[in-house]
Order: structure tokens, then sequence, then C-alpha cells
């Protein structure tokens, strides 16, 4: 670990505070050890050892971040009322509010095994008939979560679904506005404010409501080991709300590729093999979710368009971390050009240049 790593790594989290913790609330244990997971770029993942168990501890990162954003309580409370629903998710273990213990407020999950898909597939799943399983049980998982009665889970008081999407352009125009204070003086990007403009004229004011999970993407699911696919665990519930599900929908396409890709997409960190030979195309995964959900995918342009803005808004969100040295993430500094890329890429949709 090189010494601003290691530097980093301590501000994250105190190992004798934690582990004091640990012995508290889950009682002693005769290994203890502490690693830091490097995939993730919203908040910190903490891959810990508790004896026989492996655990999973979640945190904001350090430093000033924008105002609703990195809410790790909130994340837990979503996947604790979750556990006995047809929604895979980890198992909780304990939530802390004391931000004495790393230097923020955090929560403790078990580890689940399986694979994310992020950079290249498994070769148990390199065959066109399984990919196409891939595919569609992304989808049906997406579908269950939307499909769970949020009041008899304990999540009717956890968010407003009537206005949910003009509250979310209004949101992420906020957020940009937080990342621009620290990133205009490096550049602008007015292309942004155009696209926020647009979205607030074009918001719908009547759409189906829902348990959303905010950030619902193939790398951010967990497939069990084995074969034929399954998801055994949905992580990153930070964004998680009662809402319109139609932006989870238009938040997975930014994410998804298929065989017909305008440059303009690579601005997205997305996998490139799901153009491979039998993984679902977007209209595919429309279909499915049509076919799942009993809803259908009104106003696509709007809602695509919406997903890209606010990966714009997170971009620049970890920019402005960047340059305030609280981040330790080497995909943060190429927001510079990406964001700027998304931009044009929102337009490029709102205009009808990238279809669906």
């Amino acid at each position: 670990m090189t010494e601003d790593r290691e530097e980093y790594f301590e501000r994250l989290v105190d190992e004798q505070s934690l582990s004091s913790y640990l012995t508290a609330e889950l009682g002693p244990a005769a290994t203890f050890g502490v690693d830091r997971h490097d995939e993730g770029h919203s908040n910190e993942t903490l891959f810990v050892t508790w004896g026989e168990r492996d655990l999973v501890v979640r945190r904001p990162p350090p430093g000033e971040t924008a105002d609703t954003a990195h809410q790790v309580l909130r994340e837990y409370r979503v996947m604790d009322a979750l556990q006995e629903t047809p929604v895979p998710v980890p198992p909780t273990v304990l939530a802390c509010e004391d931000e004495s213990i790393i230097g923020s407020e955090f929560y403790v999950m078990e580890r689940v095994d399986g694979d994310v898909l992020r950079d290249d597939e498994p070769e148990r799943f390199a065959t066109p008939s399984l990919r196409e399983q891939v595919g569609e049980t992304l989808v049906d998982t997406l579908a269950s979560i939307h499909a769970v009665d949020y009041d008899a889970v304990g999540l009717a008081d956890f968010g407003r679904p009537e206005g949910y999407t003009a509250r979310q352009v209004e949101r992420w125009q906020r957020q940009l506005a937080w990342a621009f204070e620290r990133t205009e003086a490096v550049r602008a990007i007015p292309e942004l404010e155009e696209v926020g403009a647009w979205l607030a004229e074009n918001a719908p004011t009547d759409h189906p409501r829902s348990l959303v999970h905010g950030d619902y993407k193939l790398d951010n699911v967990l497939y069990a080991p084995g074969t034929p696919p399954s998801v055994a665990a949905i992580f990153d519930w930070e964004m998680a709300t009662l809402g319109d599900p139609r932006a989870d929908l238009g938040w997975l396409l930014a994410y998804w590729r298929d065989d017909t890709e305008p440059a303009v997409r690579d601005a997205v960190h997305a996998p490139a093999f799901t153009a491979a030979e039998g993984y679902p195309s977007r209209r595919d995964l429309v279909e499915r979710w049509e076919a799942r959900t009993g809803f259908t995918f009104e106003h696509e342009r709007f809602y695509r368009v919406l997903a890209v803005y606010k990966l714009a808004g997170l971009g620049e969100m970890f920019y402005r971390r960047h340059l305030e040295g609280n981040a330790d993430d080497a995909l943060y500094p190429e927001m510079e050009t990406r964001v700027p890329a998304l931009a044009e890429r929102a337009l490029a949709i709102r205009d009808g240049k990238d279809p669906l």
C-alpha cells in the first residue's frame, strides 16, 4: 500500500475502535482484519474478517459531501426491511449512528458469495442461451423490487412517490450546483444547464409508484455461483426511495450496451461484453420489464435523458471530491472529460439521435 493510499485508508477506519465496537456487539473474535474494496465509486466498502464471519462495512467517503448523498443508514434500512421478501439482499447485521467509532455513521452486513459482472462475464455464462438468461434475470429481479408492498414491509414513510420524477430533476440540479462550486474553475459545462431545463419542462406528472432502487445496473447485483444465472444479492441501495419505477429502468438502460452503439456512449463506464451474441437488446429489456410489471415505458426519452443527467451529476460530484483530495479512485480524474461527454449524450437522446 502506497503512503497516500495508507493515509486514505486510515481516514476510512480506526481499526482498533471498530474492533472494540464489534466485540461489544457481536462478541469476541479470534481473528480480525480489514481490507478496502476498490471497485466501488461512491460509498466506501470495507471487507472485514471477524472470526469465522466474513462481513462488509459500508460508510460514506471522508470529507464534505453533497446534501442527501451517501446516506448509508438509509441504505441499511431498506435492505433490512427486504430481508423476508423475494428481493435478494445481503443479510443485515448492525447499523451504527455513532460517528466517533470510525469517523462516520456506518453499517455492517454479511458478505455474500458470487460474481459481479463488471469487466467481463464468467466463463460459465459464456453461451448465447445463458447470456440471454443473465439479462432476463436482471430485469426480473428489478421487477421484484417494483412489486414490493412497501407498506407491508414497513417502508410506507420511506419517500413520497407523488411528484418523485420532478423532484429528481430538482435534486440533481442541486447536486450539480454543489459540484460546480469547485469544478467550474477547471471547466464549465453549460450543456448540463440546458439538459436540466429540458427535464424540468418535460417531467411526467402522472407515473406509477413503487419502491425504487435508484442505482440498479448490472454491476450492482451479485450472481450466485453455478448455473443457470440467478441473482444472489442487490447492492448499493443508497439512492432507494418510493418513486417512479420507470426511472430505475431508464438507469439500467443507460449502462446497457448492445450491438449498435454510438461513440458517445463510451462516456459511461459500462461493460462492453453485453453486446455479445445472446445478451438481450435494450428494447428486449424494456419489453420484458413491461411484461413482468404491467407498467409501460412511456416517455422513454425523458427517463433515458434523466438517467444520463444523473450520471453526469454523480461524475461531477466525484470530480469535486478528486479536486479536493477527498477520494482515492482512479476513475475520478477522468470525470474532467467524461462528464462533458455525458452532457453531449443526454442532448443526443433528447434530440432523437440515440434511439432505444
